[in-house]
């Protein structure tokens, strides 16, 4: 997301890059267009001019003057802007200590996300927190919202409670008590889809949140509506009093005028985003990791995160011996794949490896192309795939026949995946640690 403005961030700072200083003739025009990139993003323009004000003040200040580094002190301005008003720092989600019943209520207009946010965030907290969570369908006016939640429900491995499926208020009110009889520890209660001009149905959401005290009010929100969100979730904070948000959608081609306004205009925080329409697709939001990534100077931390979910340690060894002694094989290479896959989109992984978003401006990622590579290990027998060297003559065509596509990509595979692993040996030899996998280079 938010292309568009690391497109113009990363222009200013090649312009600044070569100033021996910085003054307000060098920056000016930069943040000019700085401006512009912000307000199609559709940011507020009451966050697009303090942003641009404080960056200015910093940037024009003595400390920058005097470093030895200019042009690095501005990046460093940007970042550190750039995080104020995304949060300053991630904020701590509330729950209970183990065995006390936390409340969670997600509210937020019709279409938002909210019934798959509450599956994604019952699996998040019951895998993160070891926790056990009892999702509650109070949202008994869209047609199916409850079937959708209990099938969530099973694809997070929680319980759905439904009630009489009548009357909302009921609902959260009796899901307390079963709770706390069944020793569950967090509630997390989804409500139906609402306009925020809609009195009737607002008015049943402040009764909700009266009968069960939330320890947190969530707002959810669909980061492609831009900055109509902060004012919508501004009516919200009115009348519910929310504790943050999450944005859902974050990995679309949104503007990003949400995620960049919000916690200025109405001084709520933003807790989670979702990043992918998988059961695990969300993540905490750590405002400096997103403008890292918004500057195109990566996440590293957060990829690192992500393999530590998918990859235990003496998998990661084991990998490592066999690529040592020229013994890793199809077979390993089509885990891998099925690893990564795991971690989400690999567009995404590989923007958060520093310095690669401003290579991969004119790349394009085919997802499709790596299903097909799977598709052609799949098709071989597991003979096949622990010894390469058998696939020949009738081999290759039985097996381009299996997988639907030429006998020229499986020539094509087998050419780059031998290459690819006598690379990853040299690499190992010589650095001591196993790579990540070359997939580009196998394609």
């Amino acid at each position: 997301m938010l292309d568009g403005i690391t497109r113009a961030f990363t222009d200013v700072f090649k312009t600044i890059s070569g100033k021996s200083t910085i003054n307000e003739n060098n920056i000016q025009k930069a943040l000019a267009d700085v401006r512009v990139a912000l307000l199609e993003a559709d940011v507020n323009i009451k966050v697009v001019r303090k942003f641009i004000n404080d960056v200015t003040e910093s940037a024009l200040g003595e400390k920058v003057l005097r470093s030895v580094n200019p042009g690095e002190q501005f990046i460093k301005t940007f970042h550190d802007k750039l995080v104020e008003i995304l949060g300053d720092k991630s904020q701590a989600f509330k729950l209970k200590p183990k065995d006390t019943l936390s409340t969670i209520f997600l509210a937020g207009l019709q279409g938002s996300g909210k019934t798959t946010t509450a599956g994604k965030l019952a699996k998040f907290i019951k895998d993160q927190e070891q926790r056990n969570i009892l999702l509650v369908a109070c949202d008994v006016y869209r047609p199916a919202a409850i079937d959708q939640l209990q099938k969530i429900g099973q694809l997070a491995g929680v319980e759905v409670f439904v009630g009489d499926r009548k009357n909302p208020v009921k609902i959260a009110k009796e899901s307390i008590k079963y709770a706390r009889k069944n020793n569950f520890d967090v509630v997390i209660i989804d409500s139906a889809g609402r306009l925020h001009i809609d009195k009737d149905m607002m008015d049943e959401a402040q009764k909700i949140a009266k009968e069960v005290k939330p320890d947190e009010i969530l707002f959810v929100s669909d980061s492609m509506t831009g900055q109509n969100a902060v004012e919508v979730a501004k009516e919200f904070d009115n009348i519910l009093e929310i504790t943050g948000v999450i944005l859902t959608k974050f990995d679309s081609d949104t503007r990003g005028g949400a995620a960049l306004s919000i916690k200025t205009v109405i001084g709520k925080p933003i807790k989670f985003i979702g990043v992918s329409e998988k059961i695990d697709g969300i993540e905490v939001f750590y405002p400096d990791r997103i403008a890292t990534r918004i500057l195109g100077m990566g996440d590293i931390v957060s990829l690192v995160e992500k393999a530590e979910q998918v990859y235990e340690e003496e998998e990661v060894k084991k990998l490592e011996k066999k690529i040592r002694k020229s013994e890793f094989t199809l077979q390993d290479f089509l885990e891998q794949l099925e690893q990564i896959g795991k971690m989400g989109p690999l567009e995404g992984l590989l923007e958060m490896i520093p310095g690669m978003k401003s290579q991969m401006q004119n790349v394009n990622i085919d997802e499709k192309k790596i299903k097909r590579q799977k598709a052609i290990i799949q098709s071989m027998t597991l003979k096949e795939r622990f010894d390469f060297r058998l696939i020949i003559g009738s081999r290759k065509r039985r097996i381009a026949k299996g997988s639907g596509v030429s006998v020229l990509e499986v020539d094509k595979l087998l050419k780059n995946f031998k290459k690819s692993r006598q690379m990853m040996k040299n690499m190992v030899k010589n650095k001591g640690n196993i790579p990540g996998l070359d997939i580009g280079n196998m394609m």
